[in-house]
């Protein structure tokens, strides 16, 4: 007879609790900029890129365009970003950080760099966890769908 793991056993079941209390964390920490996770993870790609086609942003937030492009007309709604037609190719659309976005960055980065020391884990620490998920990941990524189907 199999053996079941205990839910509190799964290492799935850890990383999906930990994934619910980052929701709420940032959720809370980005409360005051009307801001999203994605909506603020797409920022921090073009804080660090610069100006990106909405390929190469979904391609780096690993977001579809069906998720990308609702997030992005609410962040130009709100006049975080602007989508213009690439000069080069009409068929490429660019997006860039607007006047706002590039002086509140600053202070979006002090706000929620302070609330990730609330986490009170050495930088060691943080980089081991973040570099064991990543770990996960990758190993996740390897397994293909016939793998999947052929587990018995």
């Amino acid at each position: 007879m199999v053996q079941p793991i205990r839910l509190d056993e799964q290492l799935c079941f850890s990383i999906y609790k930990a994934q619910k209390q980052f929701n709420h964390f940032y959720a809370k920490a980005l409360a005051p900029y009307k801001l999203t996770y994605p909506q603020y993870i797409t920022l921090l790609s073009l804080y660090e890129h610069g100006t990106m086609s909405v390929k190469a942003l979904g391609q780096t937030l690993e977001l579809d365009s069906g998720t990308l492009t609702p997030l992005l007309k609410r962040l130009e709604k709100d006049d975080w970003i602007a989508r213009t037609r690439s000069t080069e190719d009409e068929r490429r659309v660019d997006v860039a950080l607007t006047d706002k976005a590039v002086s509140l960055r600053d202070e979006i980065f002090e706000h929620v760099g302070s609330c990730m020391e609330l986490l009170d884990m050495s930088p060691e620490m943080y980089a081991l966890i973040r570099g064991n998920v990543n770990e996960v990941d990758a190993q996740l990524d390897k397994i293909s769908d016939k793998q999947l189907i052929a587990v018995k």
